[in-house]
């Protein structure tokens, strides 16, 4: 956002058919005087002919005739409006469960979603559906609108009815902020004012919600992500690459690579039509030159060296079907992903969602409005982050090469894993994750980008893994100590602690030591998202679980440090007299004797601590948080 400038909030109304989507918007704009005066005048002629007794405000929504025939909303509408404090974008998306796909559509880019409920029938399937859809599409901000109070007399109990019904099904949802506001639309309660028919109501009103959502902290402003779209060459003395930055931050000077060729340069300068930036952000479409001559085109993308997305050409995606054929597995495809287009297939269906129950379904194909995850393979290998990490860079359509129509629309999870990893009960090699019941993930209340800010550090996570006695803890409290000398937020996880504690119920077999790391992970992970750096020391010997903990972070968050000693040495040293309690067989399955250890394959960092002094590993450690600009010196 530029200095001086009003934020911009995108939000999509959605809501089974006549609950008063368009009516709502109308009211917005007419309330905040958007509208023109022949745009009233004109809406107030056809409201009469139709013997209504007030002007019908959804009529300036639904322009195309047979929207306004059947009084049902068909296609996307956008609208615009702003008021002393933001600007807004509001998408009218249809509530027709046959034109769910420009629902997907029309929510794709929002920030927050708007449900509306017709106080007088409830949550309806298509409440579930939307409120489905908003998930999958990771939108952060809900609000339910239960909209027609005043048909019901602005009856309290029957708010408070809807909003136990919405709360019990939006717990099987990803959504982590949602709110309730009882409206009419039609009467304006509670759209712009607050309404004297509602004096138990205490909460806020419609547009003082959407005023004040905190909408920064829901980008993606860590992970540099370029596509290239064109190679500018206006003369002999110049050569950049145009393109919006999809996320993150850059600025002149940063070390870069260009994928897929692997080249890397740093950035030259930053070239716009007003004159060159300091700094650059997204969404700023600019021109990126590098100091080096570098064979980049389209569908190229450029990224930090120390911060690269996944490249794979295996991935799995859920996907919404949007075209009239079904879908056929052994068709060609393309998909379109950034600016870079290529051949896929589909080749498999994992399941469908049933929308209502959220259940998963196994299917032979996808017909139109169908959601559920797929597994497709792509002719060259794309750039990529979890749909949920970044949206720009985890999104894409697929297009039939034939007619040239979209036919559907994707977020991607990730690559390819097993089949029993979506079996909903346990399976006998694999370790069941539980939900617990009747929770909400809350969110952050402080987004990690501000806590940042205040901390002058990036919060890491730095994952010491070596046998037992290799050093792990000694370093990593020594490193600790010298950043909290320099006032860094630290958070040391060591091993045995844990197991004092939050794993004291747990053993050492192969499945206890999983799920150690797993808790391990997930409290690394709350730890991470308030700001710190995490030193976690755990032998850790399975990759499997390593490789867990690294999933649940950004690519250049999560440092495997790889503390290196013989076993040999580990024995001669055993700090804690384990090794002769393992020898004696006081101690079973004891990793490095009786219990495997594998080693990190491509690690972050290796220290060899039969070669290097305490202080020379601190110091190996300090020099690289300070070089990838982790820490100030």
């Amino acid at each position: 956002m530029y200095s001086g400038e009003k934020s911009l909030l995108r939000f999509v109304t959605t809501g089974s058919v006549d609950d008063g989507k368009s009516t709502l918007i109308g009211r917005l704009l007419y309330e905040t005087k958007s509208i023109y005066d022949d745009q009233f005048v004109a809406i107030e002629k056809t409201s009469k002919k139709r013997d209504l007794k007030e002007v019908e405000l959804a009529y300036l929504l639904d322009g195309l005739a047979a929207e306004r025939e059947q009084g049902i909303t068909i296609d996307v509408a956008y609208r615009y409006f702003e008021t002393t404090k933001r600007k807004f974008v509001i998408t009218d998306s249809p509530g027709h469960v046959q034109y769910t796909r420009n629902m997907v559509t029309g929510a794709s880019k929002a920030d927050c979603a708007v449900i509306l409920v017709d106080a007088r029938n409830g949550i309806l399937t298509q409440s579930k559906r939307h409120g489905f859809i908003i998930s999958l599409l990771q939108i952060p901000h809900l609000i339910v609108a239960i909209n027609k109070m005043d048909i019901v007399d602005y009856a309290e109990d029957v708010f408070n009815r809807i909003v136990e019904e919405y709360e019990s099904f939006s717990q099987k949802l990803d959504v982590h902020d949602i709110v309730y506001i009882p409206v009419s639309a039609l009467k304006g309660d509670n759209v712009i004012t607050k309404s004297k028919k509602m004096p138990w109501y205490d909460g806020t009103t419609l547009l003082h919600y959407l005023e004040n959502i905190h909408v920064t902290a829901d980008r993606n402003l860590v992970d540099f992500r370029f596509p290239v779209q064109y190679v500018i060459r206006p003369h002999l003395d110049f050569r950049g690459f145009a393109g919006k930055i999809v996320s993150g931050t850059i600025t002149p000077g940063e070390e870069v690579v260009v994928l897929p060729s692997g080249k890397t340069s740093f950035i030259k300068a930053i070239t716009t039509y007003n004159g060159d930036l300091q700094e650059a952000f997204c969404p700023q479409s600019v021109v990126l030159s590098l100091n080096d001559e570098v064979d980049v085109s389209r569908g190229d993308m450029i990224v930090r060296k120390k911060n690269l997305p996944q490249i794979e050409n295996r991935l799995e995606a859920m996907i919404c079907w949007m075209d009239e054929q079904p879908m056929i597995l052994t068709k060609p495809y393309i998909i379109k992903h950034t600016t870079k287009s290529v051949k896929a297939h589909i080749t498999r269906i994992i399941y469908r969602v049933d929308v209502d129950t959220l259940h998963r379904q196994p299917v032979e194909e996808f017909q139109l409005n169908d959601i559920g995850r797929i597994e497709l393979n792509t002719l060259s290998p794309i750039f990529f982050d979890p749909y949920k990490l970044n949206h720009a860079t985890g999104s894409f359509v697929l297009i039939d090469p034939l007619t040239n129509n979209t036919v559907a629309a994707g977020m991607i999870k990730g690559v390819p894993r097993n089949i029993e990893d979506y079996m909903e009960t346990k399976t006998d090699d694999k370790t069941e994750v539980k939900k617990s019941p009747h929770t909400i993930w809350r969110g952050l209340n402080i987004g990690l980008t501000d806590r940042e800010e205040k901390n002058a550090h990036k919060a890491v996570i730095l994952w010491f893994t070596g046998l037992s006695g290799s050093g792990k803890s000694t370093i990593a409290a020594n490193l600790e100590k010298r950043l909290f000398g320099m006032n860094c937020k630290t958070v040391l996880l060591d091993g045995d602690n844990i197991r004092h504690g939050l794993c004291s119920d747990l053993g050492f077999s192969p499945e206890d030591r999983t799920e150690n790391i797993r808790r391990a992970g997930e409290v690394a992970k709350l730890f991470f998202e308030h700001g710190n750096i995490v030193l976690c020391t755990f032998i850790s010997p399975f990759r499997k679980d390593r490789e867990f903990v690294r999933s649940l972070f950004s690519t250049d968050r999560f440092i495997e440090i790889h503390v290196s000693c013989g076993i040999d040495e580990c024995r001669k040293r055993d700090p804690n007299g384990l090794y002769k309690k393992a020898q004696s067989g006081l101690i079973k399955d004891f990793t490095g004797l009786s219990s495997p250890y594998e080693p990190p394959e491509k690690p972050e960092i290796i220290i060899d601590t039969r070669h290097m002094s305490v202080d020379e590993c601190v110091e190996i450690l300090y020099t690289f948080l300070c070089n990838n600009k982790y820490i100030n010196k």
